[in-house]
């Protein structure tokens, strides 16, 4: 029998290779090519390969007017944030992958809604990190009663789904799939194979017996899901956990969901207690805004279907370097950067002699474009250490030429802002040359361009 070897495996294909390289020849593309240590496999036959869907539809090829839509059965989670980012709540028979950083609250979560499950379905939950006495302690702390919860701290494939037939639960939680390993694949725990067997497994297990799979992926130094990107297209909802463990909030969002949208997000805070949901994240985000100070502007962004908003927060200061400094924080650099070249162009601000800082308040990323008059009424309210006043709200889109264009969805949004108290509104000219918008408590101030937004804060004062 020969000893190990060293194999390196592109994440993304599963090309092998015998030394590493930069670019994969088989899909193109770079930095993928991931390190694996390999056995020489012993003269058994291949594990058994189980079909992902029922043999009754798999015999033959159905018209599209014989098909019916199917009633997905729901469960609730028990935390109203989750099941909107679900779409409504846990499917019978879907597989959920939940990742994020180390230590950022996905097991939390996951023993939080264990405690919900459990009064109507039996939850199985697989931990290969932590013992028995580690999640009794965690549920003791979060106050979990543990009804029809069943605990099981094994890695091996094999006896996990034997086990899982032994209990036969409806609902199973792996923590974490890169620690699992099948027995089959001569590979590490963690590896591309054993993460693609290991997984392919679950989710035939979820498939053919209507088991409803909760899996926890690790992530590497980049951000992403460690393991093949193929992982992601096997499963039927990708959940990412974001937020920094130096505060107290978290942001769950979907990046991939088949029975739901993919642009909702869920807000929690952490406390002692556990994961706690925050319904009105808007009141959060603005929750200690200073007032009367030169460089803050709010904006309403669209998440989903719900509105949120924003603080945003531009310092702008003479630089003693020949190359000013540009920093951002929940804004992308290049926007940024092209909103600057907009207002020095068109307004003649003289941003190139100064540093000039940018930060969304809370830790939200905005990456939509109705959030570009607000970053520039920010910049010059810095710029000119003219104050903005804090009952005012900007939306709208800018273009190059200084023009402030359209923006969807304009209604929602004011109506958000005059529910948390904004009397005015900066809002884009074309929104109201076919509907008139009215709505209550607020005022509206339309604007075709930049121009006359250095006009509207001398108005202001």
């Amino acid at each position: 029998m020969k000893g190990l070897k060293t194999v390196y495996i592109c994440s993304e294909c599963e090309y092998k290779s015998p030394k590493w390289m930069g670019k994969c020849p088989n899909c193109g593309a770079w930095n993928t090519f991931v390190e694996d240590v390999e056995e020489a496999a012993p003269a058994v036959p291949a594990p058994k390969r189980v079909s992902m869907v029922p043999a009754s539809e798999n015999n033959r090829a159905t018209g599209l007017r014989e098909l019916e839509i199917p009633d997905y059965m729901r469960q609730n989670t028990g935390l109203g944030e989750l099941d909107r980012v679900l779409g409504g709540g846990l499917v019978h028979g879907s597989v959920v992958l939940i990742s994020g950083e180390p230590g950022i609250g996905k097991s939390t979560l996951l023993m939080q809604i264990c405690d919900v499950l459990g009064a109507t379905r039996r939850v199985l939950y697989i931990s290969g990190e932590e013992s028995g006495g580690q999640l009794k302690l965690r549920a003791k702390r979060l106050g979990i009663q543990g009804n029809n919860l069943f605990i099981l701290t094994e890695t091996n494939m094999e006896n996990i789904l034997r086990e899982t037939d032994r209990v036969k639960p409806d609902v199973m939680i792996v923590d974490s799939i890169q620690t699992v390993y099948s027995s089959a694949v001569n590979s590490t725990p963690g590896s591309v194979s054993q993460v693609r067997e290991t997984a392919l497994s679950f989710i035939n297990k979820a498939k053919n017996d209507g088991i409803s799979v909760i899996m926890v992926g690790h992530v590497n130094k980049e951000g992403s899901i460690a393991g093949p990107k193929v992982l992601e297209h096997m499963v039927d909802a990708v959940l990412y956990f974001e937020g920094e463990r130096q505060q107290a909030y978290r942001i769950i969002r979907a990046i991939k969901n088949r029975y739901g949208s993919t642009n909702e997000i869920g807000v929690f805070e952490m406390t002692d207690k556990g994961l706690l949901e925050v319904e009105n994240p808007s009141e959060m985000l603005l929750a200690g805004r200073p007032k009367n100070i030169s460089g803050n502007c709010a904006v309403c962004t669209l998440e989903g279907t719900r509105p949120l908003i924003a603080e945003i927060q531009a310092l702008v200061t003479p630089t003693a370097f020949p190359a000013p400094r540009r920093t951002t924080n929940g804004i992308d650099y290049n926007r940024m950067c092209l909103i600057i070249a907009v207002l020095e162009k068109r307004l003649g601000l003289k941003f190139y002699q100064n540093d000039v800082y940018l930060n969304v308040i809370g830790g939200l990323h905005i990456d939509e474009p109705a959030s570009d008059l607000s970053v520039a009424l920010a910049l010059i309210s810095s710029v000119t250490d003219r104050v903005i006043p804090d009952d005012l709200i900007a939306i709208g889109e800018l273009g190059l030429a200084g023009e402030c264009r359209a923006v969807a969805n304009l209604e929602q949004r004011v109506k958000e802002a005059a529910r948390l108290g904004f009397t005015k509104a900066v809002i884009p000219y074309r929104n109201t040359e076919k509907r008139k918008l009215d709505v209550a408590g607020i005022t509206l101030i339309p604007i075709k361009g930049i121009y006359q937004t250095l006009q509207l804060l001398k108005e202001q004062e």
